[in-house]
């Protein structure tokens, strides 16, 4: 879908009618056919990279300047209010006096952005001022899903180290947890993807700002927004070094129940071998057994089995081993 921006006053207003150049200061393709990609390269005279394209991971392929325009590619979460939010390719396009994105995504920033940039909140008087206002839209949304990541992780650890019950229950909770973990574990990596390469893009933006010598606001501004994404990327670390602690901890904690399961069969194999070999000896079938004549033989053997178990029951209790 090709949709125009002109800039009207102090806001934004979606264009009617066909593609006009000379007054579009924003281009917005989501999901482009070839038809559209074609029209905004022949209008603009700018090379429109495809999906695949996008999709490169080498620093080249996703920043350089070709025909006039500085082409910039960023990971983004979206579906930030949902359990398991996606990443996704969107490239901007800065020319002279336009802006040219290409997503095939709706994450939530682009929404935020013109609801403001239609009522006159931010400023959208150059291509440039509607690229970073996206930008530091783009950062917020990201910033709200390390903030719920940050709770999760919060919920997760009281979770964990307040964990009652009995061992059943603990069992399936654990199993849980450990998903839950591995969820947050994703999502946080995503994240730090999407934050990686906005730096990378903002440093690359503040060498076009001083190229194309624009004014120091706009360059303060993405000073800014580069310190915002780093300190992002700090608490993502941490983040990251606590969801391993967590997960560290829960793999102990399970290492712990089978333990506790283990020595279980071992003390109780201990407390019977006793016994068994009592009624081993006495299940033999020689001919000669002085002990088969004795009157009290099957009591006193049955009060040996039990006096063998007992004892070392009692031995075990004592060391602190049950």
């Amino acid at each position: 879908m090709l949709t125009i921006y002109h800039a009207h006053g102090a806001g934004l207003v979606k264009a009617q009618g066909a593609l006009s150049a000379a007054e579009a200061v924003w281009i917005d393709l989501l999901n482009p056919i070839p038809a559209e990609e074609a029209l905004v390269e022949r209008e603009l005279g700018i090379a429109v990279p495809t999906r695949e394209e996008m999709a490169e991971i080498e620093v080249s392929s996703r920043l350089y300047h070709e025909s006039g325009a500085y082409v910039m590619t960023a990971t983004v979460l979206h579906r930030a209010e949902t359990v398991s939010p996606e990443s996704t390719a969107i490239t901007f396009i800065l020319t002279e006096s336009k802006l040219v994105t290409v997503r095939y995504a709706e994450p939530r920033a682009f929404s935020i952005f013109l609801a403001r940039a239609q009522k006159g909140d931010t400023p959208i008087d150059s291509a440039m001022a509607i690229l970073l206002g996206l930008l530091e839209t783009i950062i917020d949304r990201e910033a709200d899903i390390i903030e719920r990541l940050q709770a999760d992780a919060d919920r997760l650890a009281q979770t964990i180290f307040d964990m009652k019950g009995g061992s059943a229950t603990r069992t399936r909770r654990f199993e849980v947890i450990l998903k839950q973990i591995g969820r947050e574990g994703e999502i946080a990596s995503k994240m730090r993807d999407s934050l990686l390469s906005l730096g990378r893009l903002l440093t690359y933006l503040s060498q076009v700002a001083l190229r194309r010598k624009e004014a120091e606001r706009v360059r303060a501004q993405i000073r800014t927004a580069s310190r915002d994404v780093q300190s992002l990327a700090d608490h993502l670390n941490y983040l990251n070094a606590r969801i391993t602690f967590m997960l560290d901890a829960s793999l102990g904690l399970v290492s712990i129940e089978q333990n506790q399961i283990i020595k279980l069969f071992s003390v109780v194999a201990v407390v019977l071998l006793p016994p068994t070999l009592v009624a081993s000896i006495y299940g033999m079938n020689f001919r000669t057994m002085p002990e088969l004549d004795w009157t009290f033989g099957y009591p006193l053997a049955l009060l040996l089995m039990v006096l063998s178990a007992v004892l070392p029951f009692v031995y075990f209790r004592r060391k602190g081993w049950l």
